[in-house]
């Protein structure tokens, strides 16, 4: 994968319109590729890429991942696929083939064109982890039956195509097996804790906590999870690698945080713990620090902060009248091509 001018084929990126793809075209674009966005829209927002649709580089395509075909590309990004569990159960059996088909018309194009097929692979294949943390020898312990299986399943078949299409026809992959991201552009209703709890709380609403709220999560701010896409890509590694962030919370203690941040006077409220809920998840990262040169950087009450004054701003909700009110709103300034993303 070369920058524009040394080959005109643009940077293909599925997804692109979603949550991590829009911020991935975003750095491709000031790293000076072409890229080409490929979205289905059922997830992703054309909102997410609006700034970006004057760039002489950037088009967005709307088509689903599974009938793509014949694109010249110079590097292939497969993040197609809704990430959170409300938008992949929403229709289970169209995840499953987003995972399957989608990833293997990838393959495909990466095939045909010669060129590197990075997989957004992800957490959820190790499942209700039995070893903490979890390292990228781990196997999982994982349910093919329960609610989240149509996701976790097909990320792991997914993962088993890229090998093959390894083993068989020589495609060079990586499997970037990403832990919990959160930031700017997160949905608000996209049923993920941060952009939940966050939400709750700017709107005064009770936060709720899943069974006793130990269970536990770790948090990677979104611009940490994309330089680790493109080490990984830049990188000969065709192993799995985890992305995330080793510093791992409770899900009490995260909401805690927040209301701390937001001055919220929300309660905490239990309700029974949804089916195949994982316990634990935390990421070893030794691989990716000693062979990528990579750890995550933003801590958590910043990313935090950043992410709600997004929030705030989508929810058209006023910043407190106070210092750090409008601190957190001055640090949420929208990105663009030609400032680097703090």
């Amino acid at each position: 994968m070369t920058p524009n001018g040394h080959d005109p084929r643009p940077v293909l990126v599925t997804g692109g319109a979603g949550f991590l793809g829009s911020h991935l075209c975003e750095r491709l674009l000031r790293e000076g590729h072409r890229v080409l966005a490929v979205d289905n829209l059922s997830s992703g927002r054309v909102d997410n890429v609006r700034h970006l649709l004057a760039h002489s580089g950037f088009e967005l395509r709307q088509q689903d991942a599974t009938a793509l075909q014949g694109v010249r590309a110079s590097a292939v990004f497969n993040l197609a696929c809704p990430a959170s569990p409300p938008f992949y159960q929403r229709d289970p059996i169209g995840t499953t083939l987003t995972c399957v088909l989608g990833t293997l018309r990838a393959l495909d194009i990466g095939h045909d064109q010669g060129v590197p097929v990075l997989q957004a692979s992800t957490s959820e294949i190790y499942g209700d982890p039995d070893v903490h943390p979890q390292t990228e020898d781990y196997r999982g312990n994982v349910s093919t039956l329960g609610p989240r299986a149509c996701y976790d399943e097909g990320k792991r078949c997914a993962e088993t195509l890229c090998c093959d299409y390894q083993r068989q026809h020589g495609v060079a992959i990586r499997l970037a097996r990403i832990f919990n991201t959160y930031g700017p552009r997160m949905l608000p209703g996209d049923g993920r804790v941060v952009s939940n709890f966050i939400v709750q709380a700017l709107r005064g609403e009770d936060i709720t906590l899943y069974g006793d709220g130990q269970q536990s999560r770790s948090f990677c701010f979104v611009d940490d999870t994309i330089d680790g896409l493109l080490r990984l890509m830049a990188s000969g590694i065709d192993e799995p690698v985890n992305l995330g962030n080793p510093h791992e919370v409770t899900m009490r203690e995260l909401a805690e945080r927040i209301l701390r941040l937001t001055d919220s006077r929300s309660r905490l409220v239990h309700r029974p713990l949804p089916a195949d809920d994982p316990r634990r998840r935390c990421p070893d990262i030794q691989r990716a620090r000693t062979r990528l040169g990579w750890a995550p950087r933003v801590p958590l009450d910043e990313g935090l902060a950043r992410t709600a004054a997004h929030l705030r701003a989508v929810l058209g909700l006023r910043a407190p009248a106070r210092r750090t009110g409008m601190a957190l709103a001055r640090t949420s300034r929208p990105p663009t091509l030609r400032e680097p993303t703090p």
